[in-house]
């Protein structure tokens, strides 16, 4: 896999293969590697993870950090990638970036995966005091852990995933962990949303407690004009982490090989 660097662009990873490419947009306190454990059981195909801007490996990237900003950013890799053909896959707050960059309707895109994702339509609960708590949910490691455990998962995960949710959690510009829980959750996107024209896939945790899966029907199915629909059994927020082997028969069954 190529890891390429340009100035003022995110580092991403890309590696060739079969076709459409799948690009995977991490969660706010994740990385390209929260893709790992996805993209390793799919075997000579075509893949891009990116480390959003002021996140881990991009984290000394200069701001803003705004959904339309990292929307941006995920257009310009995918010119430097040379990538043509490919499915948008967000998690979580890449989900409402996937849907931004959806909107333009750009050349090439063929559908588009939302994993747990932000909906257009801020679910009831985000509240300015909700925005303020969670805003601090990364604050320590300890708090990373206490999220992880009682709010972002829904399986016992093993000893190693668990240390990488805390490290890659705790890898942050401030400015780019404050503004996701300050006002990107908290943007409403119908518009934009509303304005996807390509297959769209939604993919809900049973149990996740972040998006729940009637905020997903109510919030988000609704704006898209071509959605289907999947639960994934026993799984929490982080569906990348708990339910690989599940995500990855969903990601292929809706975008296969050409």
């Amino acid at each position: 896999m190529n890891t390429t660097q340009q100035t003022l662009l995110p580092i991403y990873d890309h590696r060739p293969g079969a076709g459409p490419t799948l690009v995977f947009l991490h969660y706010w306190g994740g990385s390209a590697r929260t893709w790992d454990l996805v993209i390793d059981r799919m075997a000579g195909r075509d893949v891009l993870t990116v480390d959003f801007r002021g996140w881990s490996r991009s984290m000394a990237l200069p701001g803003p950090y705004t959904l339309a900003q990292l929307a941006d950013d995920t257009v310009a890799v995918l010119a430097d990638a040379g990538v043509t053909d490919y499915v948008l896959v967000g998690h979580s707050m890449g989900g409402k970036v996937a849907q931004l960059v959806a909107a333009t309707r750009p050349v090439g895109l063929r559908g588009i995966v939302l994993v747990g994702s932000g909906p257009a339509k801020p679910a009831a609960h985000i509240t300015p005091e909700y925005q303020e708590g969670l805003s601090h949910a990364y604050d320590s490691a300890e708090s990373v852990a206490g999220a992880r455990d009682h709010v972002l998962t829904a399986t016992d995960l093993p000893a190693p995933l668990k240390a990488q949710i805390v490290t890659d959690s705790r890898a942050f510009t401030d400015a780019a962990r404050t503004e996701w829980p300050l006002r990107g959750i908290a943007q409403d996107i119908t518009e934009y949303t509303r304005m996807v024209s390509v297959p769209a896939l939604v993919v809900a945790g049973e149990h996740d407690q972040v998006e729940p899966v009637g905020v997903l029907r109510h919030n988000l199915v609704p704006y898209l004009s071509q959605a289907d629909f999947v639960v994934v059994p026993r799984a929490g927020h982080l569906i990348p982490l708990e339910a690989p082997a599940d995500l990855v028969d969903a990601l292929t069954a809706f975008a296969p090989t050409a």
